[in-house]
């Protein structure tokens, strides 16, 4: 059968047609990637989270922007009125004790009770006369501060409530790296405000120092100013950490956001409610990453532990046998993959508490029982004999260091044994007194050296010339560890 023109024509127009639905009906059946749906979880979970706003220095609570705007950075000019306010506002996350000392600071909440306690950040009432919670359905109820804790950064609330909305508290010793979490907070006083992203990192050490003991939850989630406080929530609904802190260039969310594990701030929430404060143990430790250079010398394959590189006198570590130049491999079981690890794990018991310590010393492990003390109580013993006697003569060798012979009091003093140490008389080379070298302090060895008397000393460093790295094990009145410069 022949076709005309006309046939082949329309043909030929039409089968591009059919083509196109024939990708269409392979699309429809291809396997779709389902994308979470957080509806049914927001509208269960947001009745429990609450707006905070804290009066900071006697500002009136009800001061506009002019208060608000206290303690933040210059706006541009020409930028619209509606951002320069909610901009201004104090209380974005941030480091604890940097928040404003004036003016109204907003963040948010969660109330973990039905009766009305209510977990936020310290930094979001810090210094607060006055505070007040608001509640989903905009009721608003004066809350008194049961306690705060600035090394954990949580702070317990109360208010006078029944039969409130209470948030489910989770578990996030489980959390992995890519799942997915929420938040819901009050950025910038855009009350109920909910974000979503994934778990970027766990165990995180924070910038600020005095938070050491807590093993952060890294998320992408944007969080902004007046996030603070508020609940991170898994995909059920539960509350696995408090938004705390972000990293940032600019004061605003950069994609680093930062929570506090639930589980320690349930512990602080604990101790808050029965006694009004936060206790820890301590080890009394100063410890770092282990060095790859000296793998061999620790007698590790992979760099792993907590290096020691003092120890305070008198302290629990000190009594148990711990040494500077030890690396904690574990404690209580646990293996210490990095030195930030450990404080949080001594830092979640309470003084008294017994703890094995599993330790690499001179290539060996070894395993000791520490009894934890209470943080910040180690002793410190008085300042030996010597410190403030006559100026030694100049040093004669490359670090520009004088010694002197220990007496047997200035010894006992520091807990030193016949024959262990000499005496700093005189510091006078600028690497060492910039590496903190100072004349009261006790050198106990010169590189892997025993030092015992100041002749064994000079024999020690007699050969030392610029250029050449040093490391002294040092002792003062307070701790014992190492001094490391190179000379010039």
């Amino acid at each position: 059968m022949s076709l005309s023109f006309r046939h082949v024509l329309v043909l030929a127009l039409l089968l591009p047609i059919g083509f196109a639905h024939a990708q269409e009906a392979a699309a429809d059946t291809a396997p779709l990637v389902q994308l979470p749906d957080f509806t049914r979880l927001v509208e269960r979970t947001s009745p429990a989270v609450v707006n905070i706003e804290a009066t900071i220095g006697g500002a009136d609570a009800r001061d506009d922007e002019d208060a608000a705007a206290q303690g933040a950075p210059p706006m541009p000019e020409d930028m619209p009125e509606f951002f320069r306010r909610f901009f201004g506002q104090p209380g974005m996350p941030g480091r604890p004790g940097q928040g404003p000392r004036s003016g109204v600071s907003q963040g948010s909440g969660f109330i973990i009770s039905a009766d009305g306690y209510v977990l936020t950040n310290h930094h979001v009432i810090e210094g607060a006369t006055n505070i007040v919670v608001r509640l989903n359905d905009r009721n608003e109820l004066k809350a008194e501060l049961v306690g705060s804790d600035p090394l954990s950064d949580v702070a317990l609330l109360k208010v006078d409530g029944r039969g409130l909305p209470v948030l489910k508290i989770g578990d996030s010793r489980g959390l992995k790296a890519g799942q997915w979490v929420l938040a819901i907070g009050s950025p910038f006083g855009f009350e109920h405000s909910v974000t979503a992203g994934v778990v970027s990192g766990v165990g995180r050490r924070s910038l600020d120092p005095s938070q050491q003991y807590v093993p952060f939850i890294q998320t992408d989630v944007a969080i902004n100013r007046g996030n603070s406080g508020g609940p991170l929530l898994n995909t059920r609904g539960e509350v696995v950490g408090i938004n705390s802190q972000i990293f940032s260039n600019s004061g605003g969310y950069m994609g680093v956001s930062f929570a506090i594990p639930i589980e320690v701030a349930m512990n602080a929430v604990r101790q808050l409610r029965d006694t009004g404060k936060v206790v820890r143990g301590q080890l009394g430790v100063r410890i770092q990453d282990v060095d790859r250079e000296r793998l061999a010398e620790f007698g590790l394959d992979r760099p792993v532990g907590a290096f020691v590189y003092s120890v305070e006198n008198g302290s629990a570590a000190a009594k148990a046998g711990i040494r500077p130049g030890d690396v904690i491999t574990r404690f209580n079981g646990r293996e210490i993959g990095r030195s930030a690890e450990l404080p949080p794990m001594v830092g979640a018991l309470p003084p008294g508490s017994r703890a094995s310590v599993t330790l690499m010393r001179d290539g060996k492990p070894q395993d000791l029982v520490v009894t934890l003390a209470a943080l910040d109580t180690a002793a410190a013993p008085s300042a030996p004999a010597g410190q403030g006697a006559a100026p030694a003569p100049a040093a004669g060798n490359a670090m520009g260091v004088v010694v002197e012979e220990l007496d047997a009091s200035a010894r006992a003093a520091l807990g030193l044994r016949a024959g262990e140490g000499v005496l700093v008389g005189r510091v006078t080379g600028l690497a060492a007194r910039q590496a903190g070298l100072a004349p009261g302090d006790v050198i106990l060895q010169v590189g892997r050296v025993d030092i015992g008397s100041v002749a064994a000393f000079n024999t020690a460093v007699k050969d030392l010339k610029p250029g050449d790295e040093v490391r002294l094990l040092v002792r003062n009145a307070r701790s014992t560890g190492f001094v490391a410069f190179t000379l010039r």
